[in-house]
């Protein structure tokens, strides 16, 4: 017998489901304005650039915007690592939220203000389809912000500001809608609505197709009823059809991370999985000025990301638990389910049986930062809060004295109030958004086409963040380059960096001839003087332009004749 469903939307219009859709989805981009303040006074201005991750995130952006237009097949051909291939598969493509601003991008909008404008409109849409989807599930407006608010805006995605998919998880609630109506009711059109809204999410980055993965599976389980039942074959069918689907359609992006993994050995050993793994310590540590100031600090300072959910959606979550509402209902069950195992891989190969996992799926071998199991984790959290609003709000109104049936809408607003109070780290600090220097807008003119670049200072070791400035200044034609800064450092890299490592001198443009490199810029300002003085006593180097700062040589073979100079 299938599993009773709670009934939905009971005592609301069709009209006034559609007003709400409205109100709230204005309401989560108030809210995402409010949690980012001051950010959209000047959106073109303020920028989190002085963190490498942005840098780089920001040119994986521009990059997408250019080469769907160029030649979307080699799409993870970038221009970082040069000779190397398939290099935009050494960190995450980013492929949906680079879709969203792609258009901005031709338009001629700087990356600092696309990546502005993503940033806010993923905190507004998680929290929106988010809310849409526990309204419908449960019936309460309230219970839909509640879970938005706690999915949207936490201790995780308020400190996350230079890792742009982090706050896209728009497509994971309907994800879960679309299994949800999947396992109710079998049918060609559903399956391929869970299949469209699984790929979404899983294409804005490699972390949430394994952690959409997973919470589908759990979710899956956690639902016995509703494919263990005779006469259900055709679940299976239209289930296995969607898997199909859905992985037809990722395997051109999951292929590049295959063969890059093959080839250039990215693999995330055990022991630096363990490494980015969370403790506890983790789930009470926030960043938030209410919490951090009062008693979180020591924790939110040792370790990595902060989970805290914070101290009203565990009262909601027990609320929902203790009630049995998390294991009568189905949806609620899910949630359940798929946050207690998120939790649990979230500590990495400290959880007993991690270590098979990682030998016998692909994927687990792929991802360092493990401690994100605990974004999902969080994500439960939310769904579950809102179920325990419901669950609170039913309660209420059974109550004989109307004055306390009155209080819902006022006790849920101030439950809502404590949420956003709880998580609030606003006004964020930023800094100005770097000017770019007239030089870098005229290098596809100075050196032309088919070049290959390496800029100087290389660098190597802790600095090598540092060679993400550079990948913003090819992002006008995108030339290939020797340098680059990703989640992972290829073979070839260290090599480079070894040949280099005397430059200037004879020897170090040999080994710039042997690897293909024709032009040299060296940005004279992050160079002791000593050494740029140097450049001008090397016969193989020829001076095309400077700025007076930024010389710009092409790599030859003979003695010099006269260099030019640019003003």
């Amino acid at each position: 017998m299938h599993e009773s469903l709670p009934a939905t939307d009971k005592g609301n219009s069709a009209p006034a489901r559609r007003r709400f859709t409205w109100i709230s989805l204005a309401l989560f981009v108030a809210l995402a304005l409010l949690h980012t303040w001051p950010l959209i006074l000047a959106p073109s201005t303020f920028s989190r650039n002085d963190n490498a991750d942005t840098v780089l995130h920001q040119w994986i952006l521009a990059w997408l915007a250019h080469q769907v237009v160029q030649d979307p097949l080699s799409l993870f051909d970038a221009n970082i690592f040069y000779p190397d291939r398939l290099t935009l598969a050494y960190s995450d493509h980013l492929f949906i939220p680079g879709i969203f601003v792609a258009p901005l991008l031709w338009a001629g909008a700087s990356p600092v203000l696309a990546y502005n404008l993503l940033l806010i409109a993923g905190f507004a849409l998680t929290g929106w389809t988010m809310c849409s989807v526990i309204y419908r599930w449960t019936g309460s407006q309230l219970a839909g912000v509640i879970s938005g608010s706690l999915a949207a805006f936490n201790a995780f995605t308020l400190t996350r500001f230079p890792q742009i998919q982090d706050q896209h998880l728009e497509f994971l609630p309907l994800a879960l809608w679309g299994l949800d109506r999947l396992l109710q009711r079998p049918s060609l059109r559903r399956a391929l609505s869970l299949s469209g809204w699984f790929v979404l999410q899983s294409l804005t980055t490699v972390y949430w197709l394994l952690f959409t993965t997973v919470a589908m599976v759990v979710a899956t389980a956690v639902r016995p009823r509703d494919w263990l039942i005779p006469g259900r074959r055709t679940l299976v069918i239209y289930a296995v059809l969607a898997g199909l689907v859905a992985g037809g359609l990722l395997f051109p992006f999951l292929l590049p991370y295959w063969i890059v993994s093959r080839e250039q050995g990215l693999v995330r050993t055990l022991e630096e999985i363990a490494f980015h793994s969370a403790t506890m310590h983790n789930y009470l540590a926030t960043g938030s000025r209410l919490h951090f100031s009062t008693w979180s600090e020591p924790f939110y300072t040792v370790v990595g990301d902060p989970l805290f959910p914070g101290g009203i959606a565990l009262l909601l979550v027990a609320t929902a638990v203790g009630s049995g509402v998390a294991l009568r209902d189905p949806r609620a069950r899910m949630a359940l389910g798929f946050g207690i195992v998120a939790f649990a891989l979230s500590f990495g190969p400290k959880l007993p049986g991690y270590a098979l996992l990682y030998e016998v799926f692909p994927l687990m071998a792929g991802v360092r930062g493990v401690g994100r199991f605990g974004q999902l984790c969080l994500i439960a959290v939310a769904m579950l809060a809102g179920f325990g609003w419901s669950r609170i709000s039913q309660a209420i109104a059974r109550l004989p004295q109307r004055a306390f049936r009155h209080s819902v809408l006022p006790l849920g607003v101030v439950v809502v109030l404590g949420i956003h109070a709880e998580a609030v780290r606003a006004p964020m600090a930023y800094t100005p958004a770097p000017v770019v220097p007239e030089i870098w807008n005229r290098l596809p003119k100075i050196v032309g086409n088919d070049v290959v670049l390496a800029f100087f200072p290389f660098y190597s070791g802790i600095d090598t963040n540092q060679n993400s400035r550079y990948m913003s200044y090819t992002s006008r034609a995108f030339q290939p380059m020797l340098n680059g800064y990703s989640g992972f450092y290829p073979p070839s890299f260290h090599r480079h960096t070894s040949g280099l490592r005397p430059f200037p001198d004879e020897q170090s443009l040999d080994y710039l001839r042997q690897v293909g490199v024709t032009h040299v810029i060296a940005v004279a300002h992050l160079m002791r003087p000593s050494v740029v003085a140097k450049l001008d006593t090397l016969t193989g180097l020829q001076l095309l332009y400077t700025d007076g700062n930024v010389p710009i040589l092409r790599l030859q073979t003979g003695r010099l004749q006269a260099p030019a100079a640019g003003p």
